[in-house]
């Protein structure tokens, strides 16, 4: 699953290399923002507003607000593989969207780590490449969007989440989110749709919390145990 996702996320990274090129960027430069900031959405948001005639603070700012989604998903990894030393730091320049849906898609908690470090190395190694292939080919490619690589990145995405929809629930969320996606798009800036649909599913897990199932679990994880203590367990 990682590579599979590696692989097609990977390609549509020539679409990032040939519109930042038409952009205005050189080729280095478009090259130097996949190998550092690493994030396609962001990467994506950065040159739209280039393009548009906007400063390059305006492009950082949008492409910072994009990457916030980021910081989510490293708290969850970091629980997940409790990296140390320097692999933190790779961990943290790993942690994309397709790294932290592969590893949250699996069960068994060494598949996880397995998930993520084979989709973020997959990842990082396609997407680099193939921007350099799009920045340098340049205009010889065309409309990059006639290739359909997009819609390669979104299959793998709807593969992953596709298992996940197996109750009323998941679908329900799904669909909703969905819904907040598209009526945003042409309302909000570039990269903030996909926000508000993770505020709606922050908010729908919030609100639709268990209190007493929370405590219990609490309990659970806090009490000690009369092996350890020594004494009978109250």
């Amino acid at each position: 699953m990682g590579l599979s996702i590696a692989v097609a996320t990977g390609l549509y990274g020539v679409s990032f290399g040939a519109l930042a090129v038409a952009a205005g960027l050189t080729p280095w430069q478009a090259m130097a923002l996949s190998l550092l900031m690493f994030t396609g959405g962001s990467q994506f948001a950065f040159i739209g507003v280039i393009a548009g005639g906007g400063a390059g603070v305006a492009a950082l700012g949008a492409a910072a607000l994009l990457g916030l989604r980021n910081a989510v998903y490293g708290m969850q990894m970091s629980r997940i593989l409790t990296p140390a030393g320097w692999r933190r730091a790779v961990a943290a320049q790993l942690t994309i969207d397709e790294s932290a849906a592969t590893a949250l898609s699996q069960g068994a908690p060494g598949e996880q780590r397995r998930g993520f470090w084979t989709a973020g190395l997959g990842v990082f190694l396609f997407w680099n490449l193939f921007t350099a292939l799009g920045a340098m080919l340049g205009d010889a490619l065309g409309d990059p969007r006639r290739w359909g690589l997009d819609g390669a990145a979104v299959a793998a995405f709807l593969g992953l989440l596709w298992p996940c929809l197996s109750q009323r629930e998941p679908v329900a969320l799904a669909v909703v989110c969905g819904v907040v996606t598209a009526l945003a798009v042409p309302l909000v800036p570039l990269g903030l749709p996909i926000l508000l649909a993770a505020l709606v599913g922050a908010a729908w897990g919030w609100w639709g919390r268990d209190p007493d199932a929370d405590a219990q679990s609490v309990k659970k994880e806090t009490k000690l145990p009369a092996a350890v203590a020594g004494e009978d367990a109250p």
